[in-house]
């Protein structure tokens, strides 16, 4: 037997459970597998469909068998050692006749040499089956199956010269990395279809697949990841940190005794780059980003938005290793304290749910969270355990904001050693990130409406007509600074701007600013 599961299915036969409940969507290779059974233990193999009826071959047919009933009186007449694979047969295992045969079934097949399996790719077991039935998880291929699935492809077109099969020990493993999660069937295919739209094994083909794998779920969105590390301006410390962590899920690391890493919580001034963070470190790590958007959580059934948190999870984990990203998780998880009386306890038990998964997780999925508001989160959500380092993304430095102002202005295909990156920097004191690329969108618009370049005379000016939102809402920047001082790691090592009542950068202009209304810490809210 090739793998745990394998023989745990093994000895189960050998020990005579009369009904086995597969769950699995790869037919075929639990097929090969209960064939292999059947062939040691000296048993002849059946296999069932409503189409086709129960045969030992695949292109046989016996339509005195094809109906649910038909197949159990076969099963229960039959006097030779056997096992008989049922497919799909959830479809009917809940009629209540169906239920009674496979209940008066059990202990013929206990006394005898006959095993009777269900293979369907959902669990349906109604409540009169549960104790007589055993259930078994069919796990998807390891990374040493796949590797094996690899190796047998490599050696049928390895004499193909137009092909590229060589890969080094790195290059395979991140290969058999990205295909887990997926079933031995779609790592054949897509193997193979790397081979022929590229004519080598690559990554991106890989991915691909997985992102069809995601949209089908429906509870969790693939995004497609253009921006890199070296998009984010500033944020050293964070940058660091992930850059250590970028083997963090190869098999090097396991050798190393190292644990996968479990996640970060970003929590920080909105628009200085916390989602874009997110973007970048599946960028830099080279993993599918799923975007877990918790309003699809919650369904008006009872007992659905526990089933649908649980799908999600479900899902993220077969896909593993993955990143897991969840934006403005306040938001998400709102009202989690008096759900008792708003929603029955619905928020409470599916939170309840998520930060026990974030505890006691074991597949390498990697869960970024954002946050803007601390007020809204329970304690226990912020524990260390739950995730591994959080981290506080405060308003950029000088430093920072140079960066910044280079790469947005290099990202709109202008040579920024054309611009007085200096002179924009130090003017725009107090802004985030997306305040500045809004400045320099601005500038470009007023710049393309005059019918000519953009230069730094409209950059300039495009920062000096905004006012931040670290103006309008100093008090409830203090008062996240002030928690985050003692509760969180800095992102960056550069020197904090100070939040004043003026700024240098509003000096030149005519009109003062209306002096800022005091808004309490608990309404911070706005864009990521």
């Amino acid at each position: 037997m090739s793998s745990s599961i394998d023989q745990e299915l093994e000895t189960l036969i050998r020990a005579r459970y009369p009904l086995i409940y597969i769950v699995s969507w790869e037919e075929k290779r639990v097929e090969d597998t209960i064939r292999a059974i059947s062939a040691n233990r000296g048993k002849r193999m059946f296999v069932w469909t409503v189409t086709q009826g129960l045969v030992t071959s695949p292109t046989a047919k016996d339509k005195q068998t094809r109906l649910p009933s038909a197949v159990l009186d076969a099963v229960e007449q039959s006097n030779e050692p056997a096992i008989f694979v049922l497919k799909d047969f959830h479809a009917f295992i809940t009629d209540t006749e169906i239920t009674r045969r496979l209940r008066d079934l059990t202990y013929a097949l206990k006394t005898s040499y006959k095993t009777l399996v269900i293979l369907a790719p959902t669990l349906k077991l109604p409540p009169e089956l549960e104790k007589d039935v055993t259930v078994v998880d069919y796990a998807l291929p390891s990374v040493e199956d796949l590797d094996r699935l690899l190796e047998n492809i490599i050696q049928s077109v390895r004499n193909n010269t137009q092909i590229n099969v060589k890969l080094t020990a790195e290059e395979r493993e991140h290969l058999l990395e990205a295909a887990l999660g997926l079933t031995a069937n779609e790592a054949e295919n897509v193997f193979a279809r790397s081979l022929v739209e590229r004519r080598e094994f690559d990554v991106d083909v890989i991915l691909t697949e997985k992102e069809q794998i995601i949209r089908k779920s429906g509870m969790l969105e693939y995004f497609r990841v253009a921006e890199g590390m070296a998009d984010v301006g500033g944020l050293d410390v964070l940058k660091e940190w992930m850059s250590k962590r970028t083997q963090a899920f190869g098999q090097k690391a396991r050798d190393f005794g190292l644990p996968a890493p479990k996640g970060i919580l970003l929590l920080g001034v909105q628009g200085c780059g916390k989602s874009l963070c997110a973007k970048a470190v599946a960028s830099q790590w080279k993993l599918p980003l799923l975007r877990l958007d918790v309003g699809r959580i919650f369904g008006g059934i009872v007992g659905q938005s526990e089933d649908n948190m649980r799908r999600a999870i479900r899902m993220s984990e077969s896909i593993a290793p993955t990143i897991l990203w969840l934006d403005e998780l306040e938001k998400g998880f709102a009202g989690t304290q008096s759900s008792g009386i708003s929603d029955g306890g619905t928020t409470a038990r599916v939170f309840a749910s998520f930060i026990t998964w974030l505890q006691e997780k074991t597949k390498p999925v990697f869960v970024v969270a954002t946050a803007k508001r601390i007020e809204d989160h329970p304690p226990e959500h912020l524990r260390k355990g739950r995730f591994d380092e959080i981290f506080f993304v405060d308003l950029p430095g000088r430093a920072e904001r140079l960066d910044i102002v280079r790469i947005h202005i290099r990202k709109r295909k202008r040579d920024p050693e054309t611009f007085n990156l200096g002179e924009l920097a130090d003017a725009s004191d107090g802004f985030s990130g997306a305040e500045i690329e809004q400045a320099i969108v601005a500038a470009m618009f007023d710049a393309f409406d005059a019918g000519r370049d953009v230069c730094h005379a409209d950059v300039l000016r495009g920062v000096q007509a905004s006012i931040p939102l670290s103006r309008t809402m100093r008090e409830d920047i203090e008062a996240l600074r002030d928690w985050a001082s003692t509760r969180a790691r800095n992102a960056s090592s550069d020197a904090r701007p100070v939040v004043t009542e003026g700024f240098q950068s509003y000096e030149s202009l005519t009109t003062p600013p209306a002096a800022a209304p005091s808004i309490s810490a608990t309404t911070l809210s706005g864009g990521g």
